[in-house]
């Protein structure tokens, strides 16, 4: 986001919270009662812009028929998708949101992507849930490829018919936490559960072999002089971390060529796989010498002479080309005195 933009969002006060979590914890379906919590006036999920029981805007990551495809949707990599919330963002000039993401990272790339400040609060799922009830939320999703969206069935219905499963009303009370109806103490939220294409074909995941050749790929492709050595990859519940050890050439610009490099792995594969990357770190293990091309090994640099060996040199060309001289008109003289003798 540029300083302007920054600037822009400060003065009309915009606020984003996110909520943050793996996938299928339970986001979606706390993501009213953390709205209604903190005040928020829109939701941003999976590729939707939700206001109170409908959708104003995007299209839902939960209709594509691929998981990475479905990832793409969810961070707006696709302008045109990004532009229609932007707009409709900015038309109605929300000052509290909630965004839902993966990670930290998720959340911020789609604040960006959206022209929006990064998040003055974030809310991680294990602090609004308990572990029990994340576990449960983890096991429908894996099992039964349950997905929700937090608005009312007769919403859902109408744009994604094809992966409608059903509506779940939950009731919650002042201490925000599932109980039987009573008076007017009681909030009733309709959610609507789906089962996306994607989910059904089973989980997709990427070994860390796979995640090893897509960057040594990613590395000979940036530059073919850069040879890794050894490549680290860590996970946790925020995403992967490589750690990729290099030997460069010598006369390598250091501080420009691995920024550049880190940034062109972490976009070819989290554009590719649909995995997020939270660091590339780069340990430079030895600058390399410049190997000799076949017809250099023979070739000899310029000597550099200094001004008394350029004088001495200039003497030793002048007497030798006055030398040539001298005998070139005593050959001359030697050749007119035979002529003349062969007259005779």
């Amino acid at each position: 986001m540029s300083f302007l933009s920054k600037v822009s969002n400060f003065f009309k006060g915009i606020q984003v919270y996110a909520l943050v979590g793996e996938s299928g914890t339970g986001k979606s379906f706390r993501a009213k009662l953390v709205a209604q919590k903190y005040n928020l006036q829109a939701i941003i999920d999976d590729g939707l812009l939700i206001q109170d029981d409908k959708i104003l805007a995007g299209r839902s990551a939960k209709r594509e028929s691929n998981f990475l495809g479905a990832v793409r949707v969810a961070l707006f990599d696709d302008k045109a998708h990004r532009d229609e919330v932007a707009k409709v963002l900015h038309k109605m000039n929300f000052k509290r949101i909630l965004v839902l993401g993966t990670s930290e990272k998720m959340a911020n790339k789609i604040t960006l992507r959206l022209q929006l400040p990064p998040p003055v609060k974030f809310i991680h799922i294990e602090e609004i849930a308990s572990q029990e009830e994340i576990e449960q939320a983890i096991r429908s999703r894996r099992i039964e490829g349950k997905h929700v969206i937090p608005v009312p069935a007769i919403e859902v219905k109408k744009s994604y018919p094809q992966i409608f499963h059903k509506a779940i009303r939950v009731f919650f009370g002042k201490k925000e936490k599932p109980h039987k109806i009573s008076g007017n103490n009681t909030r009733v939220y309709e959610k609507s559960v789906v089962r996306p294409e994607f989910s059904k074909k089973g989980r997709v995941e990427i070994s860390e072999a796979a995640l090893t050749q897509m960057v040594m790929h990613c590395v000979n492709e940036f530059d073919k002089e850069i040879r890794v050595k050894k490549l680290v990859i860590k996970t946790d519940d925020r995403g992967y971390r490589l750690v990729i050890t290099i030997d460069v050439p010598f006369g390598t610009q250091l501080s420009a060529t691995i920024f550049n490099m880190q940034k062109y792995i972490i976009e070819n594969i989290e554009r590719y796989t649909g995995i997020l990357i939270e660091e590339v770190s780069i340990i430079i293990d030895k600058i390399s010498s410049v190997e000799k091309r076949d017809d250099e090994e023979n070739y000899e640099k310029p000597k550099v002479l200094s001004a008394d060996q350029i004088i001495k040199k200039i003497k030793e060309v002048s007497l030798s080309d006055s030398f040539k001289k001298e005998r070139k008109k005593k050959n001359h003289k030697n050749d007119s005195t035979s002529d003349g003798q062969e007259q005779n």
